[in-house]
């Protein structure tokens, strides 16, 4: 028994009494009303979800199990796996076998390849990660110990075993997609001797004699891993997961959902406003310059990307770690220069503009940037690095779900005209009660 598994197996008890008790002396209590408003937009802000691994508070930005994220900047993704999981930062020896045990499971089997070489020259690299996963399923732990006969309250278990796979296989597979999509050559195996992001780094086969690309990719890989239940990709993969499917079906799941360009995309289009600013103006605007810039973009109906976010109300503390990343080794780089001018300048535009909730960079105004300094420019790829990061927390969700006995996601949905039928039921109550005062 590995030492992630020891520690779920004495937490996951007290949880489960946790859980328990909550439910037996205040399962009655309300968390949420919903307003027709929310009915019709997305649920944002419903409260109707649980998810201990991760929180947003608008006032402070993730919290992984509590602690901030800008706490964690110098953590491995193999501690903040661990920390997921168990709600514990792991120490040397827990880390080490960690990292041992996705080095073990590392290896990607043949037939992968076969199947990722096989697909269309111009297909999307999200759809081949996408397909690789699948392809994978077959393999899957947990189908195979259901279908033999599982007890309930052991389903987490080859949930774990399946998601220490699927992560350990991850980094070469997306590697792989990025070689084979856009024509670097044949997929590179992992090193022994590297961690999960080092290899990561090692097989994208960028250049990096001193490094530092690999320190970024760590950085990125830990800002990235989760944020709470409620957002696309963490939401379908529990949705889907609810259902008793399997890890593979259900990551894969979440990941269609990080595909699309109102989630996982923002990046690639941080960026290219960045690289429209630096084109229409021949390299770093003036600081007047820029804010005409911004007006132009708002005038025209658009918006900025990277300013605002839907739960946040400060500066994400995830941009703050990119910058400053940014800034200590290459403040010179033009891009790098734009994404700080812009930091100090589109808040104070936005606040003029009144418009915008909340003025402050999320975490995708400076994530792209970093990625192009290191010379990795095709953008359609970035959304395949988020998912690498993303998948550390639908896994460890899906590993407290099932320790937990989480139930299959079933909520009531109404029509417009039973809507409608209630609205007027409540405005012919609210006339009736006013006349008789």
């Amino acid at each position: 028994m590995t030492t992630i598994q020891a520690a779920l197996a004495r937490n996951i008890p007290k949880w489960r009494e946790e859980v328990r008790t909550l439910i037996k002396e205040h399962g009655n209590e309300k968390v949420s009303e919903v307003t027709l408003r929310q009915a019709y937009g997305g649920m944002r802000g419903v409260k109707c979800m649980v998810c201990d691994t991760s929180e947003v508070p608008p006032d402070q930005g993730l919290l992984v199990r509590g602690t901030p994220i800008g706490q964690l900047t110098n953590s491995t993704p193999e501690d903040i796996f661990y920390l997921l999981c168990t709600g514990e930062m792991p120490g040397t020896g827990e880390v080490e076998a960690l990292r041992k045990d996705f080095s073990d499971r590392s290896q990607v089997p043949d037939y992968v390849w076969t199947v990722l070489e096989a697909m269309p020259a111009d297909s999307h690299p999200m759809c081949m990660l996408d397909t690789a996963i699948l392809v994978m399923e077959r393999e899957s732990k947990f189908r195979q110990e259901y279908t033999e006969g599982l007890k309930k309250e052991d389903y987490w278990k080859p949930t774990l075993e399946d998601a220490l796979t699927l992560l350990a296989r991850l980094p070469a597979v997306a590697a792989g997609v990025y070689r084979i999509r856009f024509n670097k050559g044949k997929p590179i195996d992992p090193r022994k001797d590297l961690d999960w992001a080092g290899n990561f780094a090692h097989m994208l086969g960028i250049k990096d004699p001193s490094g530092e690309f690999a320190d970024c990719i760590r950085l990125y890989l830990v800002l990235h891993c989760d944020h709470e239940g409620g957002n696309v990709s963490a939401h379908a993969c529990h949705l889907v997961a609810s259902a008793l499917s399997d890890t593979y079906y259900a990551v894969s799941a979440g990941l269609n959902g990080l595909s699309g360009p109102l989630h996982g995309l923002a990046n690639q289009e941080c960026l290219g406003w960045i690289l429209r600013v630096q084109e229409k103006f021949g390299g770093v605007p003036t600081d007047e310059q820029l804010t005409e810039f911004a007006w132009e973009t708002l005038k025209a109906g658009k918006v900025i990307p990277g300013y605002g976010h839907a739960v946040l109300r400060v500066t994400d503390p995830r941009f703050t770690a990119l910058r400053e990343f940014g800034m200590k080794h290459f403040p010179d780089d033009p891009v790098m220069t734009i994404v700080d001018k812009v930091y100090r300048i589109v808040p104070e535009v936005l606040k003029e503009h009144g418009k915008a909730k909340n003025p402050w960079p999320n975490v995708d105004a400076g994530s792209g940037a970093l990625l192009y300094h290191y010379g990795l420019r095709e953008f359609p790829y970035y959304t395949v690095m988020f998912s690498v990061s993303r998948a550390l927390g639908m896994c460890a969700q899906m590993v407290i779900d099932r320790a937990l006995g989480e139930p299959i996601e079933r909520p009531k949905s109404v029509t417009t005209d039973w809507l409608k039928t209630q609205v007027n039921s409540g405005e012919r109550l609210a006339e009736s009660s006013a006349s008789r005062s």
